[in-house]
């Protein structure tokens, strides 16, 4: 899987899952452009990106903000002249049923999780028809099956599962393809930035030894191996698809 003359651009790229997609693009050539909202945790990553073609474009950005999600897309091409990839991974996790959570709390997750995907894919998308390009999506687990607790998450993840569906089919007689991966409980900072202290989350993890068919939570690389395939030549005959990256959770019954 050669992506060397590719270019790259990743959401959320600063940590997780989305940093270690930006390293593994890196060493398989691909010019990087990297986006997320901390700026110093952006530079650490392109730091280990050592392997491209060129330097990791690093363009800071909220994508929440319709005017960063522009300038994000508009400095992409202005830098590079281009666009192969878009990898929209940025998300966010917050805990909260439908007896406890808020209007706000809806929004914030949707505007984060879904609405933002939708706005850069719609101006993404007159670039990557010009490359052949294709788009990778970062949903979950969540998005297949339903899991209490976390409302509004499950249902900004099936509705990632959903866009990624239609656009494929709108896009595919103008061979781009769209695809998106559904992790498993994953080791990063997601569950802790949604709430979890570090006693619970160890207790989480634990647990996801008996939530898991393979007993243990998987890796963020273990996710952007599935990532890269997706994005690569590799996978020129898969659009449309929901790839389970869970350690056969998706599958299980309750237990």
């Amino acid at each position: 899987m050669n992506f060397t003359g590719k270019v790259v651009l990743i959401t959320g790229a600063s940590s997780g899952i989305g940093a270690a997609t930006a390293v593994k693009l890196s060493h398989l050539g691909a010019s990087l452009a990297l986006t997320g909202r901390k700026v110093d945790n952006l530079t650490n990553v392109a730091k280990e990106c050592t392997s491209g073609s060129v330097p990791p474009f690093i363009v800071p950005g909220d994508i929440t903000q319709e005017a960063d999600t522009e300038r994000i897309l508009k400095a992409t091409i202005e830098k590079f002249g281009r666009l192969d990839v878009l990898v929209n991974n940025a998300g966010i996790l917050e805990t909260g049923t439908i007896e406890t959570t808020s209007l706000e709390q809806y929004d914030r997750v949707m505007n984060t999780n879904i609405r933002s995907i939708y706005h850069l894919t719609m101006l993404a998308v007159p670039h990557l028809i010009k490359t052949q390009g294709n788009i990778v999506n970062v949903s979950s687990v969540n998005g297949i099956r339903s899991f209490p607790g976390v409302l509004a998450y499950n249902i900004s993840k099936t509705a990632v599962d959903q866009l990624t569906r239609c656009v494929a089919l709108e896009l595919a007689a103008k061979n781009v393809r769209v695809n998106c991966v559904n992790p498993g409980v994953t080791v990063t900072n997601l569950h802790k930035r949604g709430g979890m202290d570090e006693d619970t989350y160890k207790k989480f993890l634990e647990h996801s030894k008996n939530t898991h068919a393979m007993g243990r939570a998987g890796q963020a690389n273990e996710v952007a191996d599935a990532i890269v395939f997706l994005a690569s030549e590799s996978s020129s005959f898969i659009t449309g698809a929901s790839l389970p990256v869970d350690g056969g959770r998706h599958a299980m019954c309750p237990r």
